[in-house]
């Protein structure tokens, strides 16, 4: 059966759509991807909804924004789901399910007793009418409730993905607007997936894009070149990696949690440089802080095809570090096709969360089903 995914991330972006096939329980074969870039006016939209999401901060009535905006996202996502069956041949009859992540506008991780609290908005019931198929969406609550961060949930795809490469232990770096690792050690034997480590790195491109649109220089630092030509601060850069959490253990953040305010008082140049090297370092220490250094580090997200970023990571770490792509696998749909696995497990039954991956107290099988028959 064909399962889609779709994901937009922190980085507002686009919206990226990716396929699945599952046969007898294993995904097989690989797939064409599509991603629709949010126009200015929809980013906007998307903006504003963040920014009232904040102010709520999970007290009293949801901001107004959330509704249209929800819808929008639902829109968009029944169009990518459209040019994907499109683009590989297929059929809406031939697609048995949506996995969709939605939206996150606010993250609170837990802490100590206090459970966490996550919203990705995204009108999941009109993507099911619009698409007549069924839509598996808020994968993150049930994990919350069980004590988890929520996050990170791409490992149980990156272990589908490590046993492709047959190598361990191995580690999947994604570089979207935070950073994350999954860390996996073996790959078989009893419940490997349990041996599993992930947790959020620190900042990822989250901080650079901001600084980059905050002096109207684009979206992105491209081929990371305003932080090619500055020189790094080691004070603030010291000084945002002591206030990160200890390393190695189980870890979430708000994309928001990290801005461009820390490099205020540099140069545009500067502040690229010296946030490229939080990122950088904040990469580096979890990995240092796994039980054992991996065999190879797998890089997906937007941040891969920042090379001054990537040539800085080679330095750092004392194992090889190799784009997704080649290692056979499509880096800017791995976010994507993680989700369509997750609806996968979903609608199987089996966990797709673990203690060691987001602190949740067992494993669980995260994610509602919204049937467009209902």
């Amino acid at each position: 059966m064909f399962i889609a995914g779709l994901m937009s991330g922190t980085s507002l972006d686009a919206m990226d759509a990716g396929l699945i096939q599952v046969q007898d329980g294993v995904a097989v074969g690989r797939f064409k991807g599509v991603s629709i870039a949010w126009t200015i006016e929809q980013r906007h939209l998307l903006q504003q909804a963040t920014i009232e999401a904040i102010k709520w901060d999970f007290t009293g009535k949801q901001p107004e924004v959330f509704q249209p905006t929800s819808k929008l996202i639902a829109q968009v996502a029944a169009k990518a789901i459209s040019q994907l069956l499109q683009a590989n041949n297929l059929v809406q009859k031939d697609l048995h399910a949506i996995g969709f992540h939605g939206q996150t506008v606010l993250h609170r991780p837990p802490v100590l007793d206090v459970l966490g609290k996550t919203l990705q908005i995204g009108d999941a019931e009109l993507l099911a009418h619009a698409t007549k198929t069924k839509v598996v969406h808020d994968f993150r609550s049930a994990d919350i409730e069980n004590g988890g961060h929520g996050a990170p949930l791409a490992p149980a795809w990156h272990f589908e993905l490590a046993k492709r490469r047959d190598k361990s232990p191995t580690v999947f770096l994604n570089i979207g607007g935070i950073s994350n690792i999954t860390f996996i050690s073996v790959l078989d034997g009893s419940d490997p997936q349990q041996q599993m480590l992930a947790f959020d790195c620190g900042p990822g491109n989250g901080p650079m894009d901001a600084l980059v649109q905050h002096h109207g220089l684009g979206l992105m630092d491209k081929d990371g070149e305003l932080a090619a030509a500055g020189v790094v601060n080691r004070q603030v850069v010291d000084k945002i990696i002591a206030g990160l959490p200890k390393a190695g253990i189980v870890a979430s953040f708000d994309r928001w949690k990290f801005d461009h305010q820390c490099v205020s008082e540099l140069s545009v140049e500067d502040g690229a440089a010296s946030l490229l090297e939080i990122t950088a370092q904040g990469i580096v220490r979890a990995i240092n802080a796994l039980p054992v250094l991996p065999v190879e580090v797998l890089v997906g997200g937007g941040g891969r095809l920042n090379p001054v970023l990537m040539h800085r990571l080679s330095i750092l770490l004392d194992c090889p570090v190799r784009l997704c792509d080649a290692a056979g696998f499509d880096g800017d749909l791995i976010e994507a096709e993680a989700f369509a696995w997750l609806a996968a497990l979903r609608l199987s039954g089996q966990a797709n969360s673990w203690p060691n991956t987001t602190g949740v107290l067992r494993p669980v099988s995260g994610g509602l089903i919204c049937d467009p028959c209902d």
